[in-house]
């Protein structure tokens, strides 16, 4: 069985939250065709039509979809132009996590906080209104091109955010049983992690609650290493990983050749039940990342008694590990636009609070075996 080493904690130190954040309010990524990019998450993993930004809206220079899934809300959003900020972004980055938008309580105290500790503003406080209140936003830069958006919308009734319509449709797939962002996962550069877990520290109070060295995340070929950062009552979670030294190039490594720089590595997000989820986004035409058949031979060995019968979780390709809280059942997309960046995670815990160490090894040797077939291990 599995047992935390002593570099890890999971009880965030709450002395002094400074910036408290209520949960992710959306995720708005930058894509190539927003029209085209919001039936692929309507139909492949159960997005509803919730608002919308465009021409018909008045919006003349980009256009935006938001689709919903319990709590889950992502913007997805288009130029409508050449040569612009948001074409250039995805000339570089190809389709990627622009803003990660958290919702609070005061939005102009959080910029004022974290500006105040050494944050580079994105936007200031800003009040947006529309016929069904307003909405204070602010913006600051994090790693990469990555902002975190903090949003204020305690006197707001609409839809969405002002500017947006409602998007009604008559093709609503049914959900596939998402809830909830468990955490997101950023890279950056060799020798940067530590720069940003101190950006995490100081500028939003964030404590780092695990940390993995190349030990804990390594194979014969590539190694990683990583830091949990968590907000003060525990609700945002982003681990932070930088390269680490390895015969060949780790997926950290490619991720920053194609995406061009540091970004968002992947969207955990949970689930009540991960057998019906991933067999139904399986069968909606999401392909998951397969580890060896041997790894179920032993992992009962690891982790000891679960709820689930072994068999489905075999046959749909679910890890499995333990802390000393409970178990938790995980599983990885492949990328999910062209170059090989971004991906999801589909995550349920029972219990468990920790990211699936248990896992690293067996699930980076499929990484490995996907980087060789595209020519870039």
């Amino acid at each position: 069985m599995s047992v935390l080493t002593q570099k890890e904690t999971l009880s965030p130190e709450t002395l002094e939250d400074f910036l408290p954040i209520n949960g992710t309010d959306y995720v708005e990524l930058y894509v190539s065709n927003s029209k085209q990019a919001a039936h692929y998450y309507k139909t492949a993993f159960g997005f509803q039509s919730w608002a919308y930004k465009g021409l018909e809206t008045g919006e003349k220079d980009i256009e935006s979809y938001v689709v919903i899934q319990d709590k889950i809300r992502l913007v997805l959003t288009s130029p409508l132009h050449s040569d612009t900020p948001i074409g250039r972004h995805i000339d570089k980055h190809g389709d990627g996590v622009k803003v990660i938008a958290l919702w609070v309580d005061d939005a102009t105290d959080a910029w004022e906080q974290t500006t105040a500790r050494g944050a580079k503003s994105f936007m200031s406080p800003t009040v947006e209104e529309d016929q069904y209140g307003h909405v204070v936003r602010a913006g600051i830069h994090t790693y990469g091109e990555v902002i975190h958006m903090f949003v204020e919308r305690k006197d707001y009734q609409g839809p969405f955010l002002p500017g947006y319509g409602e998007w009604k449709t008559n093709y609503n797939p049914e959900s596939t049983g998402l809830k909830y962002v468990d955490h997101m996962v950023g890279n950056v550069e060799l020798g940067k992690m530590n720069h940003w877990v101190k950006f995490y520290e100081d500028v939003m109070g964030f404590t780092n609650i695990i940390t993995f060295d190349d030990k804990d995340i390594s194979t014969e070929y590539t190694a990683l290493m990583s830091k949990v950062m968590s907000s003060g009552n525990g609700r945002i979670k982003f681990p932070i990983n930088e390269p680490a030294a390895g015969k060949k190039k780790s997926q950290i490594e490619e991720y920053l050749d194609f995406y061009e720089g540091a970004g968002v590595q992947h969207l955990a997000v949970a689930t009540d039940n991960i057998i019906e989820t991933v067999t139904t986004l399986r069968d909606r035409g999401v392909e998951f990342l397969r580890v060896p058949a041997t790894y179920y031979e032993t992992v009962l060995d690891r982790v000891g008694h679960i709820d689930e019968d072994l068999e489905p979780l075999r046959d749909l390709g679910i890890l499995i590990d333990r802390d000393p809280e409970g178990y938790l059942l995980q599983i990885f997309t492949r990328p999910v636009q062209s170059r090989p960046t971004m991906f999801f995670e589909i995550i349920q815990r029972k219990g468990a609070r920790s990211f699936g160490k248990g896992n690293f090894k067996a699930l980076f040797e499929a990484i490995e075996r996907e980087q060789e077939l595209r020519g870039t291990l």
